[in-house]
């Protein structure tokens, strides 16, 4: 089985992260530290969408074999550039996961998810340019993300 160190946590899912972690450990694929605990931990965002962590949470990555969690997966964009973190903080990507995710995978890890967008009938998932909607002058009901929905 394999071993995980570090669950990173997308999209505020630290307290799914957290019943992740528990899974884990239960199915015997928990970390091998003295502790024989999972790390969660969350990146922080810069003003310019860069991912970094600070010195105090930096070694819970660094060597580290580490999965990343998030809420949803539509482009990739967030969970590549979390992959992209790990490796410049010197950590190994095991794998990803989501709740829900328009892709099968990122950065050549497939993506396992509980719901996909092909289980949404009429579901598009298109870069803002491409969609037909927009093309067609439709305008949005309301925009969803981690915070809540924005009616537009």
């Amino acid at each position: 089985s394999e071993i995980v160190d570090t669950i990173l946590c997308l999209d505020g899912t630290e307290v799914l992260g957290a019943c992740l972690a528990d899974e884990l450990i239960e199915e015997g694929i928990g970390n091998e530290n003295e502790h024989n605990t999972l790390y969660i931990v969350t990146p922080e965002t810069t003003s310019g969408n860069l991912q970094i962590f600070r010195e105090n949470i930096a070694h819970l990555i660094r060597n580290r074999r580490v999965l990343v969690l998030a809420a949803s997966v539509t482009t990739g964009g967030t969970v590549q550039s979390a992959i992209q973190t790990i490796h410049y903080y010197g950590g190994a990507c095991l794998g990803e996961c989501s709740i829900f995710s328009c892709l099968d995978e990122c950065e050549g890890f497939p993506i396992t998810a509980i719901f996909r967008s092909s289980q949404l009938e009429g579901y598009l998932c298109v870069p803002s340019n491409q969609c037909p909607l927009c093309k067609s002058g439709v305008k949005l009901d309301a925009l969803v993300n981690c915070y809540g929905i924005s009616s537009c």
